[in-house]
């Protein structure tokens, strides 16, 4: 798979928007039908037994309870009361989790969620190195919300998300850099360093966009700035982690180290879910990695820890309809749903038959969102079955393919009775 994943819809230059974003933060809480909603940013994913411990105590006594994992790795809580942001701004500085009032919005770092678990190098050093070296920088503290960098250990995961900037790790040390959506990269020598100068220079432009695929569709404006010289991109495989034992090597063998992928229905879970996985972290390195993909990576764990990870109610295999599920809030989170997507889509998920989705009928079936509204919060990056509420049922089509809208014959119409048979179907498409 290239990691240039096919445009989800055109991508216009809307330099000078005229506003800042209000992507949410930690401090900048967004007020949402179901109460405040905060985004923690946690930089590569990592977080440490301490830290998740911290963000449950803080969901079950400030908010609805709950944790969410989001597209980038960050951690939301939802429901939270109205005047609730000081007191949680103080338990996310306690324990590390916000290191800046002026920076916390900017520190949004992807990397390669298995780094190191199934063979090569880890992340860690480079994320640790890039959050420093942003939160030092008082340009970058101009950069929006919503722009991304991407952390690729070579596997080509992290480099498919559609990220601002993005390192992609070479077997020397050093990186290669791709800026925005350009289907080349530059060999640099120090990644963060080369991704922190090139996030400057974005902003240095002063267009106003946001992200650099506005201001900068092919990269050229940013590799002149920087004296850069891109060769075409390497092909790389691009397959994101699944869930269950990490396996490594030519022969499928657990790696040194190893761990375990555990799944979030929707990204979403109740306390108790999350402090299995924290009891289960103490017990193997203290560490665990929130992925993009809405998982949570326990490194050092082996298959042991499968039951009690399945008993908390967290997906530990792959050859399942949830796999590559995702949906918006929708109803009753958000006031622009036409739906309970997150119920029906659910309902949908558990009606199919796991034969549908076995492994060695469908190698990989398409992803699938529900959405409440146009807008398609969290939708995936590349094609992907598009499941939209109408108020009187759901409109299904195939979206992100090279027309970079809906396509494979259009969009049908479905009812709930309908969607489960109609999703498993469109999913097989290839």
């Amino acid at each position: 798979m290239s990691p240039t994943p096919d445009a989800i819809e055109p991508a216009p230059v809307r330099a000078g928007r005229g506003r800042d974003d209000a992507c949410p933060g930690a401090l900048r809480l967004h007020a949402a039908d179901d109460g405040a909603l905060a985004r923690v940013r946690v930089p590569g994913g990592l977080l440490s037994v301490a830290q998740l411990l911290a963000l449950v105590l803080a969901a079950e006594e400030l908010g609805d309870g709950a944790l969410e994992a989001t597209s980038r790795g960050n951690v939301q809580l939802r429901g939270l009361r109205a005047d609730a942001g000081g007191e949680l701004a103080q338990r996310l500085r306690a324990v590390g989790l916000l290191p800046s009032d002026t920076h916390e919005r900017v520190r949004n770092i992807v990397a390669s969620p298995l780094a190191g678990l199934d063979g090569g190098a880890g992340l860690g050093p480079w994320v640790r190195e890039l959050d420093a070296l942003l939160l030092g920088s008082e340009t970058a503290r101009e950069l929006s919300g919503r722009f991304l960098f991407a952390l690729d250990d070579g596997r080509g995961d992290v480099a498919a998300l559609d990220a601002d900037l993005t390192l992609i790790a070479r077997p020397d040390g050093g990186a290669l850099l791709r800026l925005g959506r350009a289907d080349a990269a530059a060999v640099v020598a120090d990644g963060p360093r080369a991704a922190l100068a090139a996030a400057e220079a974005f902003v240095a432009l002063r267009s106003g966009a946001w992200r650099v695929r506005e201001a900068d569709p092919d990269g050229t404006l940013l590799a002149a700035r920087l004296g850069l010289a891109p060769l075409p991109l390497p092909a790389l495989p691009g397959r994101r982690p699944g869930v269950g034992v990490v396996a490594g090597g030519a022969d499928g063998a657990v790696a040194a180290g190893g761990g375990v992928v555990a799944g979030l229905r929707f990204g979403r879970a109740d306390a108790a879910p999350w402090r299995t996985l924290a009891a289960l972290a103490a017990a193997a390195t203290g560490e665990l990695r929130v992925t993009p993909w809405r998982q949570v990576v326990l490194p050092g764990a082996g298959a042991e820890v499968l039951p009690a990870l399945a008993a908390a109610g967290l997906r530990t295999g792959s050859a399942t309809p949830w796999e590559g599920a995702t949906a918006c809030t929708g109803s009753p989170g958000c006031a622009k749903s036409l739906a309970d997507v997150r119920g029906d889509a659910a309902a949908a998920l558990d009606a199919v038959d796991a034969d549908a989705v076995d492994a060695d009928a469908v190698a990989a079936p398409l992803p699938v969102h529900w959405s409440g509204c146009e807008r398609r919060c969290g939708h995936p990056a590349g094609p992907f079955v598009d499941v939209l509420a109408t108020g009187d049922g759901y409109r299904l089509a195939l979206r992100g393919g090279a027309s970079g809208g809906a396509s494979g014959g259009g969009a049908i119409e479905v009812t709930n009775q309908q969607m489960a048979a109609a999703v498993a179907a469109a999913r097989r498409t290839t």
